[in-house]
């Protein structure tokens, strides 16, 4: 799975706004907070905002908070909102690909791959990584000895 530079940036605004919340935080925050441009994080809001993962606040005092409390909000949530779906085979879902012959049975394996993010993703509140407090199930995919190995 490849995490997009605008997921990156939305679950690190999520969790800014998570540590922040219910108090309302201005892009100017969140960006010098999180080292990010701008720019670039107002579109981000934008988009968590239309997928009702963050609501907005006009004015001098506004600002961005998230629309439910952090316990309530996933990763999956946030990196949907941004991204779209979380597992993609040319731009299809996995259980609509089809194939032939020795590939007959690839969309199996596409579908275990979406399972298993998901299993992560969506099982994470924003509230458990601001707190460290990650489920048992990921926090022993961490603890395994090639975890942290590149391949």
């Amino acid at each position: 799975m490849q995490i997009s530079a605008r997921g990156d940036y939305a679950v690190r605004a999520a969790l800014s706004l998570a540590t922040a919340y219910p108090t309302l935080l201005s892009t100017q925050a969140i960006a010098a907070e999180q080292d990010m441009p701008r720019k670039f994080l107002e579109a981000v809001l934008a988009d968590l905002r239309r997928a009702g993962v963050v609501r907005a606040q006009r004015g001098a005092e506004g600002g961005y908070t998230l629309a439910r409390p952090p316990r309530k909000v996933t990763i999956g949530h946030v990196l949907r909102a941004v991204d779209g779906p979380l597992a993609g085979v040319r731009g299809l879902r996995p259980e609509e690909t089809r194939y032939e012959g020795a590939a007959e049975n690839l969309p199996r394996l596409w579908v275990a791959v979406r399972a298993s993010v998901r299993r992560v993703v969506d099982e994470v509140s924003l509230d458990e990584l601001v707190s460290g407090r990650l489920p048992a199930h990921v926090r022993k995919l961490t603890a395994q000895p090639d975890a942290w190995e590149p391949r």
